[in-house]
């Protein structure tokens, strides 16, 4: 499956870690995640020299190839909440996961036209993920 892996980029890393473990679990199962190198440590060095009309241009195809989001929304971000809303209004199947105890944006939590979980550690965070998967298929 075509997954959509969303997370903050320039709001703050301190999640890299459950990103990581996300999108490393998406491809160990098969799955194309064309955005993994943002769960990657160093993407923002790679990402600083793309000119944002590309960063828009690419993104774009790329959700529009998926089948489904997966974002994680611990820090708050524009260009995810943005993700978030072109993914639900071009009709994909989306999964917003938090880590416990963060606040999240009640447009998030309460939008019927997406799936929200918490989750304490990187393993909870994988489980969010199965779960959402095989409500999938």
């Amino acid at each position: 499956m075509n997954i959509y892996f969303s997370c903050s980029i320039t709001g703050g890393r301190n999640d890299q870690p459950v990103y990581a473990a996300i999108v490393d679990w998406l491809l160990g199962q098969g799955h194309e995640v064309p955005t993994a190198h943002l769960a990657r440590p160093q993407v923002m060095a790679a990402e600083v020299t793309i000119e944002p009309s590309t960063v828009y241009e690419r993104d774009i195809a790329w959700l529009d190839a998926a089948e489904a989001v997966v974002a994680e929304v611990s820090t708050p971000s524009h260009g995810v909440g943005y993700e978030i809303a072109y993914a639900i209004m071009t009709g994909k199947r989306v999964l917003c996961l938090a880590r416990e105890g963060v606040r999240v944006s009640k447009m998030i939590m309460g939008n019927p036209g997406l799936t929200f979980a918490r989750y304490e550690n990187e393993g909870e965070a994988v489980e969010g993920v199965q779960k959402f998967l095989r409500q999938e298929c």
